[in-house]
């Protein structure tokens, strides 16, 4: 661009782009110019690679079985959240016995609230980092990114039922309404 301003200037035509604002927005195209690919034996490159393979690894939650959570649901504990994550218009289907509901669509702002606002918004306390949460939806797939969305909020002791509605449907598990 700038050339075309010279050789326009040197034709005798007005020089419109040499103005401070054209230099702010070349500079700014400058700044925003993608870098090169770092070497794949840089250091870059290495951390890079590592940070990519950590966030991968954040859709390894620990998988419960429909064996495993059934006993959590007959005598319920204050220190586990079972949580359906299924939106109000399924969760009409009934949930599974001592499960709260905050839908995925929710979760990630529910996570940030400060505990008065989020037993304000929910009725129940917001789990606390530690305590052990286990997420369900209607087929499992819900529930895993529950457990994605938890782990980035700080979240250490997260179980996914993958099995998640149909299969407690299926295997006869009992419903609340």
């Amino acid at each position: 661009m700038l050339r075309i301003a010279a050789v326009r200037a040197a034709r005798g035509v007005a020089p419109r782009l040499l103005t401070p604002a054209f230099f702010a927005r070349a500079q700014r195209y400058e700044s925003n110019t993608p870098k090169p690919f770092p070497d794949k034996n840089s250091d870059a490159f290495k951390a890079a690679l590592e940070l990519s393979n950590d966030l991968q690894r954040d859709w390894d939650a620990k998988v419960v079985s429909y064996e495993e959570l059934l006993p959590k649901t007959r005598a319920p504990s204050p220190e586990t959240y079972l949580i359906d994550v299924r939106e109000p218009d399924e969760v009409i289907q009934g949930m599974i016995p001592s499960a709260v509901n905050i839908p995925l669509s929710v979760l990630a702002n529910s996570l940030n609230l400060l505990p008065d606002s989020f037993k304000e918004k929910h009725g129940f306390e917001k789990p606390k980092k530690s305590q052990e949460v286990i997420f369900y939806c209607r087929s499992g797939k819900r529930s895993t990114s529950a457990s994605d969305v938890a782990k980035r909020n700080g979240y250490t002791n997260i179980l996914n039922y993958t099995g998640s509605w149909l299969e407690w449907v299926e295997k006869g598990g009992e419903k609340t309404k």
